[in-house]
């Protein structure tokens, strides 16, 4: 049996200017309303996958890691508080339980869940929180934190692949390799208009093709086509990438799983009879995905 469940963690506070790119701001303003700095609520939803008794986590949202002042900078929303952690227990699970850690770069709103909280760093802690988790990232991904560009260094998290590197339990992932979890069930997908060598997780159900959009699509409102946002390394690309998964998702009705939407965890898209991309059947903050 398999089970789907949304993971929502630490919240955010971004500029919605940086969020929709070269979109205008009367436009974006409609989907998601701005606070007095210019700011848009995020989510940092995570997506937990048991496979019976195996525990399948994809990325761990942006966590409590963050010093105050940069949290500040972030519009890290409970900076205190491990969210990703606090859900998981609601849910009767423990750090202990995670089998696996998915993730589909390591940009640090998307691997930030996987450090302690600041308070407990700042007291000598330095473990990771998924004590018994193995660990999947792409090579180009991961290669890409190692070896970051001037434009996006700031969007890693100094030393974490010396921490990932130092578990022991690490996979790194070429293009085209299978999964080493679950192969028949978890399938790979990489796009690089984003950020080189993300790698997107189709997971295939009894009766659910769900595609863990990662920062390809935030949310619902980054499915129309043109809707790029200022922190894509290629926007055009990402235009490419999205038209070609979208050929895909429309035809085998797969369920889009949004890490950003403040609203909605998932949803399917159709072509209008205009052309126009659009997201239907929306599901809304449930814990438990019931497809």
């Amino acid at each position: 049996m398999i089970c789907f469940s949304e993971i929502l963690g630490n919240s955010q506070k971004l500029d919605g200017g940086s969020m929709f790119g070269n979109a205008p701001r009367v436009i974006w303003e409609k989907w998601a309303p701005a606070d007095e700095l210019g700011r848009i609520d995020l989510a940092c939803r995570a997506l937990l996958v048991e496979f019976d008794s195996v525990k399948v986590l994809f990325e761990s949202g942006i966590g409590a890691f963050f010093e105050p002042k940069m949290a500040d900078r972030f519009g890290v929303q409970t900076p205190k508080v491990h969210q990703l952690l606090a859900s998981l227990k609601k849910c009767q699970l423990n750090p202990e339980d995670i089998d696996w850690v998915v993730l589909s770069h390591l940009h640090f709103d998307h691997a930030g869940g996987l450090l302690p909280t600041y308070e407990e760093i700042l007291n000598g802690r330095e473990d990771l929180v998924f004590p018994n988790a193995s660990y999947v990232v792409g090579a180009e991904a991961f290669d890409r934190a190692l070896n970051p560009h001037f434009r996006d260094r700031a969007s890693f998290i100094p030393h974490l692949t010396d921490k990932l590197k130092a578990t022991g339990r690490l996979h790194l992932i070429n293009n085209n390799e299978a999964s080493p979890i679950f192969p028949e069930h978890i399938k790979f997908v990489f796009t690089h208009g984003h950020t080189p060598g993300q790698m997107h997780s189709l997971v295939l159900g009894e009766k659910t093709k769900l595609f863990f959009a990662g920062d390809l699509i935030p949310g619902t409102a980054w499915v129309h086509l043109p809707i790029t946002m200022g922190y894509d390394r290629f926007a055009e690309k990402v235009i490419d990438e999205k038209s070609q998964i979208y050929e895909r998702a429309i035809a085998e009705q797969w369920e889009i799983f949004y890490t950003h939407d403040p609203h909605f965890a998932c949803s399917k898209i159709i072509e209008s009879e205009g052309g126009k991309i659009i997201p239907v059947d929306k599901k809304e903050h449930p814990q438990k995905l019931v497809f």
